[in-house]
């Protein structure tokens, strides 16, 4: 059946923005970044890696990962995009419609193996304090580990970090597993919808896959809280275009100028 002209619009411009972005990134010939993220959507946490639990235990993501999980990985002397994250999780976590330790639970795991049990204790008891909502305190773990058990789970959901200085550079996201501790989905930045979140969840709760184009078609459009619904934001997409023609402008009028003063 023959789908209306404004129906197709929206899906065309989309795929017109991916097919410019396989195009650039072709013509630049970039290859993977030492410090970022390589989606395993699909594939499966390290749920055998020993970690050691707030009280100093051992404790693996087979044994707690039994629900949606929240997955965040960060190190607790940071100083930069850390703190913003789970602040931002926090704030969405406050607003989300769905109840922590039944539908969901997160986990915060410490890739530096200096950090220690007693201060993943308190950096829980400092980011339960902040929720304005009942939060039980095992909805929430704060996990350390040492270095080849951490980078066991780091490694799994693609996480690169590197050394910098006296701490590390490292992507900012959350990873989203499913009650079997399979990769759902990637969300990305310090801020973070609580549409955005709750949906991923439930997404999880099901054994849902979010492929990697979510993080396209979420350019292209906006959550409408009234209407509980994702709308097209042609704002957003003719911007992106007039920059993208503007861009191969330029680069066209560069190219035949230096052609020109060739011959």
């Amino acid at each position: 059946m023959n789908q209306p002209l404004h129906r197709l619009l929206p899906a065309a411009l989309c795929l017109l923005l991916l097919a410019g972005a396989a195009t650039t990134a072709r013509a630049r010939g970039t290859t993977p970044d030492e410090v970022g993220i390589d989606e395993h959507l699909g594939g499966q946490v390290a749920l055998d890696a020993v970690l050691r639990d707030e009280d100093g235990n051992d404790v693996t993501l087979r044994r707690l990962v039994d629900k949606p999980t929240i997955l965040t990985l960060n190190y607790f002397t940071c100083t930069s995009i850390c703190s913003p994250l789970l602040n931002g999780l926090v704030d969405a976590l406050n607003r989300v419609g769905i109840e922590p330790g039944r539908d969901f639970q997160v986990i915060t795991l410490s890739f530096d193996p200096k950090d220690t049990p007693e201060v993943a204790f308190q950096k829980r008891i400092n980011y339960l304090r902040q929720m304005n909502r009942p939060f039980p305190p095992a909805a929430w773990r704060f996990l350390t580990g040492s270095e080849q058990a951490t980078r066991e789970v780091t490694g799994s959901v693609g996480f690169s970090f590197r050394p910098a200085g006296s701490g590390f550079a490292h992507p900012g996201a959350v990873v989203v597993l499913t009650p079997r501790g399979i990769v759902s989905r990637y969300l990305y930045g310090i801020s973070f919808v609580s549409a955005d979140l709750q949906m991923a969840v439930e997404e999880a709760s099901k054994g849902q896959i979010r492929p990697t184009i979510a993080k396209v078609l979420a350019f292209c459009y906006s959550y409408d809280p009234a209407g509980r619904r994702y709308v097209f934001n042609m704002t957003r997409v003719v911007g992106a275009l007039m920059l993208a023609l503007a861009t191969g402008f330029a680069i066209y009028l560069l190219a035949t100028g230096r052609s020109r003063r060739g011959k």
